[in-house]
């Protein structure tokens, strides 16, 4: 029998799989009927015949038999598999063989494609599984026809360049099947042009939409409510939980199972999302919006223009209001001007939605506008009032926006009231959850207190592949000169290892200023390799470059500290500057840490110290992406050893060769280079 929330037995022929008992799929036809897990990752299994290079790990072996144990009891597994261990297949192999419906979700939309595009074809293709899949993101990743035509209808653009992207995205529009816009290489994805031609949560019409029928989101909602795996992103899954609006709304109730891939990164997108905000690109994008359909409808009425740029300026004063761009303040920061102009935006708000009412309707987009203008100015309200019990109010301002947020302290029982009702597996994984291997703070981050734990060591050689490197004589790491003093104990190592390497920081202000230190050292040592910065083109641009040249060092912040996968000789050397503690005047930390202290807890080993522990095992992973792969992982934190609460750190890391010597260093990249 099907279990619950399926909507049909799997159609099994004489070369397809079908569901067994735990651990065990049947193959019909086959004459060894039964096959368990071990036996489709063993040498004469189906993985092995069918995928080139496939190799047999044990580590992958028993994390699939776990979360085969799990999905078929609808328990909840939290997985820790280190690199190499080959995660993706150990639980696309149960989640096929289950027989139930499934949805992945992903940290990021690159490893969103890759499963829907390589991985999950592989695995079911191997397996023979009858199972349909499908790719659903966020619909500001597809092309809205709607919009789209309303933008070339106005006609008027920043810039010579963002018009052609609308032309190009036009033509485009005409022959995809899907609208995704990763398919239309021609148009950098973070072009103006894609604001202008896909629509957003507040704008899209939704069935009052003259486009609907032909409607790419509505599509892939449709295809992904059809079949039995869906591969999402975790902003998706969070999006629709707590909106009810991106498609999994039909999805979760149906599903037997979810698995979390790169769950490390869930507590803090769940807190994005069980948390409130509202942007001044909100009210400007509500602005530009009113204009354009009064463009279309409503000529005649010359206030809507008028209080469109009204709005939008009483929006740029708020941004205004905060100086300085990229950074957080705490409400006790703001002073009187910010709640001038807060003021100013959210009565500009008011008389705008009143314009907006007196027009709603003469068309559905006119009507869409004034519904917006009524949830923003309730939204705005609410946080202008008092905070509620459990809530931080906090401003982010960027170099073009401002937004004002209400974020939750804590998620936990947020999150497991959203994982109760309906019986299904919740499985969560990822190469870095645990500290020394106990997963306790990141089961209550999430409220995950009867879950089940299972913790896989990396296959890969570390005591002969890696080197731990801490070099002595480091000066307090927040005193003045400390980025000089990285820049000096690195050197030599970049030398070394001639090039291929990854300095990364943990601010935006370190990497400036470590990337000019290097830049004027090689220049001043005639050191002929090239010196990449992020921001200088996109993450996927600059990975592309580092791969190509083989020789280069690339100064980073947080966009690199995971996600990222340089295999080869081209990455030998990782140099992580500091300890990746989150500031702690960042406005949610600090009432989290008043929170707990209230409490009688400790903040710092509680909180701060694992989510430390965490990002420096996303950073170190880096380095050793493949089984040849070598190198030498630097951690320039003198705290690393001083303080007692470094052995957490190293002791959390992989079994690398550790050292305290330069000349330890520069003996492993001479022995690297004579092999080569």
């Amino acid at each position: 029998m099907p279990r619950p929330g399926m909507r049909h037995p799997l159609p099994f022929g004489p070369d397809t799989v079908r569901p067994g008992s735990a651990g065990v799929v049947t193959f019909a036809g086959n004459p060894h009927p039964m096959l368990a897990i071990s036996e489709i990752f063993s040498e004469q299994g189906p993985l092995s015949r069918t995928i080139p290079g496939y190799r047999v790990r044990p580590q992958q072996i028993e994390m699939a038999e776990r979360i085969s144990a799990a999905i078929e009891k609808h328990g909840v597994l939290v997985a820790e598999a280190g690199t190499g261990t080959g995660k993706t297949f150990a639980y696309l192999v149960p989640a096929l063989a289950s027989g139930g419906k499934v949805i992945i979700s992903t940290g990021t939309k690159t490893l969103q494609d890759q499963l829907f595009q390589r991985d999950l074809p592989m695995v079911r293709d191997a397996l023979k599984a009858p199972a349909t899949i499908a790719l659903l993101k966020g619909r500001a990743n597809y092309v809205c026809h709607y919009h789209l035509e309303r933008t070339r209808q106005e006609g008027r653009f920043l810039s010579r360049e963002e018009a052609g992207h609308i032309q190009v995205i036009a033509r485009f529009a005409k022959v995809t099947k899907t609208g995704d816009k990763a398919e239309c290489a021609k148009v950098p994805e973070d072009s103006a042009a894609w604001l202008a031609a896909t629509s957003t949560r507040d704008n899209c019409l939704g069935q009052e939409c003259p486009n609907a029928k032909e409607c790419f989101v509505m599509a892939a909602r449709r295809e992904a409510q059809a079949a039995d795996v869906v591969v999402v992103n975790h902003h998706l899954f969070f999006a629709d939980v707590m909106l009810r609006d991106e498609g999994l709304a039909e999805l979760l109730p149906a599903c037997n199972t979810v698995i979390f891939d790169e769950a490390h990164q869930l507590p803090e997108t769940a807190t994005l999302f069980f948390g409130e905000n509202v942007s001044t690109a909100q009210l400007i994008d509500l602005a530009r919006d009113a204009r354009l359909e009064a463009m279309a409808v409503a000529r005649d009425f010359a206030a809507l223009p008028d209080g469109a740029r009204a709005l939008e300026k009483a929006a740029r004063d708020l941004r205004l209001a905060i100086p300085g761009e990229n950074a957080r303040f705490s409400l006790a920061q703001l002073d009187a001007g910010f709640h001038d102009a807060l003021r100013a935006a959210a009565e500009e708000l008011d008389r705008f939605g009143a314009l907006l009412e007196a027009q709603a309707e003469r068309s559905e987009g006119l009507e869409n506008c004034w519904r917006r203008a009524q949830e923003l100015a309730v939204t705005l309200k609410r946080w202008r009032q008092v905070d509620a019990p459990g809530r931080v109010r906090w401003v982010e301002v960027f170099s073009q926006a401002l937004s004002l947020n209400a974020t939750p302290l804590f998620i936990a029982d947020i999150f497991r009231k959203q994982m109760e009702g309906h019986p299904r597996a919740w499985i969560f994984t990822s190469a870095t959850l645990a500290v020394e291997s106990d997963f306790s703070h990141y089961c209550a981050e999430l409220g995950l207190n009867q879950a089940d734990t299972g913790c896989w060591g990396s296959p890969f050689d570390y005591p002969n592949q890696a080197v731990l490197y801490a070099p002595q004589g480091m000066p307090d790491p927040n005193g003045r000169e400390y980025n000089e003093a990285v820049v000096e104990a690195a050197w030599p190592a970049i030398h070394a290892s001639r090039g291929r390497a990854f300095v990364l920081c943990t601010s935006l202000r370190a990497m400036r200023r470590i990337h000019e230190l290097l830049a004027a050292r090689f220049e001043a040592e005639k050191f002929d390799h090239p010196l990449l910065l992020q921001g200088e083109g996109s993450r996927s641009e600059l990975l592309g470059r580092f791969r190509r040249l083989g020789n280069a060092v690339l100064v980073a912040s947080q966009s690199f500290w995971e996600g990222v996968d340089v295999r080869g000789e081209a990455l030998s050397l990782v140099v992580i500057d500091k300890l990746p503690f989150a500031p702690p005047d960042d406005p949610v930390l600090a009432a989290r840490i008043e929170h707990m202290k209230k409490e009688g807890r400790n903040a710092f080993m509680e909180y701060q110290l694992p989510r430390a522990v965490i990002n420096v095992k996303q950073g170190a992973g880096r380095l050793i992406r493949d089984e040849d792969d070598r190198g030498v992982l630097m951690i320039c934190d003198p705290r690393l050893i001083a303080k007692p609460y470094g052995k957490r750190v190293w002791r959390s890391l992989p079994p690398m060769r550790r050292t305290r010597e330069l000349d330890e260093v520069l003996e492993f990249f001479a022995a690297e280079q004579a092999h080569a």
